[in-house]
Order: C-alpha cells, then sequence, then structure tokens
C-alpha cells in the first residue's frame, strides 16, 4: 500500500513539473504579447500626432487658400476697374494701354489657374492622407482586439493552470500527510510484529524442547515396554479386532440405504431405457409389422432383451449389502464382503454395455442410410453416437473405482488405507461425468425425436415410443443426480 501512494506521489509530482514549465511558456508568451499591444498603442499614438500634423497643415493650407481667393477677387475687381478706365480714356490713351491692360489680364489669369491647380492638389494629397490614416487606425484597432483577446484568453489559461497548480500541490500535501500517519503506523505494526515474532521464536524453541524431551521418553518406553509392533506388517494387522463403533454403524447403515434408495431408482429407469429402446428396434428404420427387420437390429434387439439379467442384480447386490450392515456388526471395507458381490453384478452389467454399444452404433449408420434421413437427423445420429460412447466409458470408470473399494474384502493389503479418499473422490467425479454423459444423450435423443416427428412416415407407434425412452432418459438423468451424494460421503469408512 505505501509502495501505491509513494508511486501516486511520484506521479503527481511529475505532473506538477510539466504544469509549472507549462506556465512558464504561458507566462512568457502573455509577455511577449503585451509588450506587442503596447508598441503598437505607441504606433497609434504617433499615427494620431501625424494625423493631427497634417490636419494642422491642412487648416494652414485652407487658410492659405482663402487668402489666395480673395487675392484673386480683388484682382478680379482691380481688372473690372481697370477695363471700365480702360474703356472712359479709350479716346486719349489709344491702342498701347489696351494692350497694356491685356498683358496684366493674362499674367493675373496664369497666377489664378496656377493657384487653382495647386489648391486641387493639395486637396488630394489632403484627401489620401486622410483615407490611409483611417485604414492604418482601422487595421491597428482590429490587431489591437485580437491582441487582447489573445491576452485575456491567455490569462484565462494561465489562471486556470495555477489553480490547478495550487489544488495539485493542497492534494499532494493530503497525499503526504495520509502517508506519513500511514508509515508511522506500519512502523508500530511492524514493530509490534516483531516483538510477537520474538515471542513466538521463543515459544517454538520451548516447544520444540519439550517435544524432543517426550519424544525421547516415548522412544524409550516403546523399546523397553513393546515387546512387538504387529502393525508394520498387513499380514499381521488383518488379524487385529477392529474396535466397535456404535455411531459409526449408524451411520454406515442410512449410507447404505439411501444408497440402496437411489439405486432402486436408477434400475427401473435402466430397465425402461433397454426395453424401449428394443422396441424402437422393431418399428424403426423398419417396421417388423410391414417388412422384415435387418440381421443388425434381430441381434440388437436379442442383446436388449437380456437386459433384466444384468440390470436387476444390481439391486439385490446392494439390497444384501445392506442388510449385512446392522447394528452390532463393524462395517470397514475389510467386513464388507457383500461388497464384492455388488462389484461383481456390476462389473456384468458394464461388459453388457459393452457388448451392445457396437450395436447400438451400427444401427445409429443403418438409420443414417435411410433414404428418409436427413442431414440434420444425420447429424443427431452422430452425435448420440458419440454420447453413447462416453456414457459406457463413465460405467467403466464407475466400475474400476468400484472394484477397487471391493477389493480390501479379500485381499486387505491390495488397497492401503491412505489411498482410500482419493478413490472415493474419483469415485465421485464418475458418477458426475456419468450424469453430464446421461444429460447429452437426454438432450441430443429429444432434438432427434423432434426431427423425426417432421418426416412423412413417422407412425404413432414410433412417437410413443420416442416419448418412453425420453421419460427414461429423464429419470436415469435424476438418478445419477442423486446417486453422487451418498456414495460420496462414505469416505467416513476408511478412518
Amino acid at each position: 500500500m505505501a509502495a501505491d501512494l509513494q508511486s501516486k506521489y511520484t506521479k503527481l509530482a511529475q505532473e506538477y513539473s510539466k504544469l509549472r514549465a507549462q506556465n512558464q511558456v504561458l507566462k512568457k508568451a502573455v509577455v511577449d504579447e503585451q509588450g506587442s499591444s503596447a508598441s503598437l498603442k505607441e504606433q497609434l499614438k504617433q499615427r494620431e500626432q501625424s494625423l493631427r500634423k497634417v490636419e494642422q497643415e491642412m487648416d494652414s493650407l485652407s487658410f492659405r487658400n482663402q487668402q489666395l481667393a480673395k487675392r484673386v477677387e480683388l484682382l478680379q475687381e482691380e481688372l473690372a476697374a481697370g477695363e471700365v478706365r480702360g474703356k472712359r480714356g479709350k479716346q486719349k490713351a489709344g491702342d498701347s494701354p489696351s494692350q497694356q491692360g491685356l498683358q496684366h489680364q493674362t499674367v493675373f489669369d496664369e497666377d489664378l489657374q496656377k493657384k487653382i491647380e495647386e489648391n486641387e492638389r493639395l486637396h488630394i494629397q489632403f484627401f489620401e492622407a486622410d483615407e490611409q490614416h483611417r485604414r492604418q487606425e482601422a487595421q491597428l484597432k482590429e490587431r489591437l482586439e485580437v491582441l487582447e483577446r489573445d491576452a485575456g484568453q491567455h490569462q484565462a489559461v494561465v489562471d486556470g493552470l495555477t489553480h490547478k497548480y495550487m489544488e495539485t500541490i493542497e492534494r499532494l500535501q493530503n497525499d503526504r500527510a495520509k502517508l506519513e500517519v500511514k508509515s508511522q503506523t506500519l512502523e508500530r505494526e511492524a514493530k509490534d510484529c516483531r516483538l510477537r515474532t520474538d515471542e513466538c521464536q521463543q515459544q517454538l524453541k520451548r516447544f520444540q524442547a519439550e517435544l524432543s524431551q517426550q519424544l525421547e521418553e516415548s522412544v524409550s518406553i516403546i523399546q523397553e515396554k513393546v515387546p512387538f509392533n504387529d502393525t508394520k506388517h498387513s499380514q499381521f494387522n488383518t488379524l487385529n479386532v477392529p474396535p466397535h463403533n456404535r455411531r459409526h454403524q449408524l451411520k454406515a447403515r442410512d449410507v447404505a440405504g439411501q444408497a440402496l434408495g437411489l439405486v432402486q431408482d436408477l434400475v427401473p429407469a435402466l430397465l425402461n431405457l433397454h426395453t424401449y429402446s428394443e422396441q424402437r428396434a422393431h418399428i424403426y428404420p423398419r417396421d417388423s409389422a410391414l417388412e422384415p427387420v435387418s440381421p443388425l437390429n434381430q441381434r440388437f434387439s436379442q442383446h436388449l432383451h437380456e437386459n433384466a439379467a444384468y440390470v436387476r442384480p444390481l439391486e439385490d447386490g446392494l439390497l444384501r449389502l445392506f442388510e449385512s450392515i446392522t447394528e452390532h456388526t463393524v462395517t470397514t471395507l475389510e467386513t464388507t464382503v457383500k461388497l464384492k458381490d455388488f462389484s461383481d453384478h456390476f462389473t456384468s452389467y458394464t461388459r453388457f454395455l459393452q457388448k451392445i454399444l457396437p450395436y447400438q452404433l451400427k444401427s445409429l449408420d443403418e438409420e443414417c442410410e435411410s433414404p428418409l434421413c436427413t442431414s440434420a437427423l444425420t447429424a443427431k445420429n452422430r452425435e448420440l453416437q458419440a454420447d453413447m460412447r462416453r456414457m459406457t466409458a463413465a460405467f467403466e470408470k464407475l466400475q474400476t473405482y468400484i472394484s477397487l473399494l471391493a477389493l480390501p474384502s479379500t485381499r486387505p493389503e491390495a488397497l492401503p488405507r491412505s489411498s482410500c479418499s482419493a478413490v472415493f473422490t474419483q469415485l465421485a467425479a464418475c458418477l458426475h461425468g456419468l450424469q453430464d454423459s446421461v444429460k447429452d444423450v437426454s438432450k441430443h435423443y429429444s432434438q432427434k425425436a423432434t426431427l423425426e416427428q417432421e418426416l412423412p412416415t413417422v407412425t404413432q407407434k414410433l412417437r410413443t415410443t420416442n416419448e418412453c425412452i425420453l421419460s427414461s432418459l429423464g429419470s436415469l438423468t435424476n438418478s445419477t443426480g442423486k446417486v453422487k451424494v451418498p456414495l460420496s460421503a462414505v469416505s467416513f469408512i476408511c478412518q
């Protein structure tokens, strides 16, 4: 936990360093923008000064223009007066004064034209200067607004980073305080653990010394007082009389009674399954009432007809085992002789299953070869073949472990007591595997029966037989699900 907090603290410190570097960059950018804004303001101020200077020059030119206009008016008045005087003294002066007046008039006209052109040029310069100033002022104001907006955004980012930086510092300080408190607590706990470890080591040394002394005393007593230990040899150990425990006997009889009840449910399910399978072999794929059954199915039905001779002894053998366990007997694997008889009956039934398995597989192959068999039915028949193999293999494994449990009644040294619990564990696993295989058979046969009902040639007899087989498989599934509980609970017999 401390290492996680330390790594978290290191990560936060790295993030703080990154934020601090970003803050410096943003501060520099804001300072640069502020300097640029100040420079633009200074340029704007200079342009305003130049504008005022131009306006002053314009005012001066306007004043000069007014003066020139007044002078032109005076000259025009003088010209008019001269013309009047010329008309009056025309007779006296003759042609020379008239020419002189015309020359003066031409000079005045040229001077006036020059003044007018200069005035127009000044007006054009003033207008162009005014337009240029307005454009520059608008550009500078627009750029100033952009810079102010960017500066505001940068300032907002700087404020946000500063706030986040302060929050990070506060969180890191809180985490550091918590880590320090936790570190102190862990140090105290470590100190207490060291003290308790020292105490435990001292106790261990004391106990080892006491046990060593007791062992020496026990070895000495055994060597002096026990002349012969018959438990070292299995042949001698079988001659020992096992202790009688009434509670142990009642528990053994109760477990055997439960197993008997479950096998009594299992036997009718197996009988019905084999009987209805025999009936199906006579009606599908060839109905014996209409045409001869194939030699394969005839042989298959003959074997199935013998099923009662192998199934019913299972119930009888377990009933005799249950009756042999009483309150006054001593029940162990060595004394349960009737378990060997049940094992033999189960072995016979397993061999019966091995004998009929090839006929089951060939019969399903024959159904697949029928012209009315669809691809879906063929797929279900293949799945049923695999399920039948697994179910037979599960019975074979179950028979192996039942034979191992029955072995001590005839050969006590053949199954060590240390291996007894492992045998019961494997027996429970086999029962679980048997139940799974029976479930698969029931599921796939149900799907197969549904597909067969869709065939145009299906008969009512076949429908009824399929329903009976499915009912038998359902009973078999329930029975195998119940069997695994009591048989896996009888391991106390090995104690």
